[in-house]
């Protein structure tokens, strides 16, 4: 049996989170799969209008893959829809791009995380059966903060890094990238985010109990995100902020 037959994958659950044209006929897929991560595969004649891939290969659509190869880049061989899910729309599918981007930047290619899968499926869901603002809001923020600890990154919350102890709801800290919140910053020449005691325990608990608490929970998980992507821009994040800022023909700035 040839290596690339040993490299098969057959009946993968999976997740497109973004297709790119590759020569006349062909995508490149961006799929994340319950049981080997992040997988690019060359999915060769799927733009030809008979093609049985055309129309299949969309974000948000619960699918079943089979690929082979033996390089960072392998060959689609199959697909097939799995069903069972409603696909986003309006402000949860905006939503649900902003997650894709996320994982497209910050989940190396075939590092399985079977949870993360879990906890990516259960947001869609989450984002289309809960589309008030505020709820949308923190569905993001608790998959920002799974994202983050799967990838080795968990934020600690409820403790001050350098004593130990318990967060104050009143008090102000500094939130030290990799360590946690910090009284005082220790080092003048670190620019740490700010935040209230509050804000940090309503992260640890998913509960934001007013206007003020959620905003400041979205700051600072975008600080910490934008840390460890490294100065690489999530360009879905403008327009999730965006949302109500519609001009006069309905597209969002």
């Amino acid at each position: 049996m040839s290596r690339q037959l040993r490299e098969r994958r057959d009946e993968q659950s999976a997740f497109v989170l973004h297709t790119y044209p590759y020569r006349e006929t062909s995508l490149i897929v961006e799929a994340f799969t319950a049981s080997w991560g992040r997988v690019a595969m060359v999915a060769r004649g799927a733009k030809r209008p008979r093609s049985e891939l055309r129309g299949l290969l969309n974000a948000f659509q619960p699918l079943i893959l089979s690929w082979a190869g033996t390089g960072e880049l392998k060959t689609l061989l199959g697909a097939e829809w799995r069903g069972g899910l409603a696909l986003p729309s309006g402000a949860a599918l905006l939503c649900g791009f902003y997650l894709n981007e996320l994982l497209l930047k910050l989940l190396p290619r075939e590092d399985a995380h079977p949870q993360l899968w879990t906890n990516y499926e259960s947001a869609l869901i989450a984002l289309t059966e809960h589309p008030a603002p505020a709820e949308q809001a923190a569905t993001l923020r608790r998959f920002e903060l799974r994202l983050l600890t799967e990838l080795g990154y968990a934020m600690p919350l409820t403790h001050e890094h350098d004593t130990g102890a318990p967060i104050v709801p009143a008090e102000r800290y500094h939130y030290a990238f990799d360590r946690g919140p910090r009284r005082s910053v220790g080092e003048p020449d670190m620019q740490w985010p700010v935040v209230r005691g509050e804000t940090l325990l309503a992260l640890a608990s998913e509960r934001y109990p007013d206007e003020q608490t959620a905003a400041e929970a979205k700051r600072l998980m975008r600080s910490v995100l934008d840390h460890y992507l490294e100065r690489r821009r999530i360009f879905s994040r403008r327009v999730v902020q965006d949302l109500a800022a519609l001009d006069d023909d309905g597209d969002a700035k």
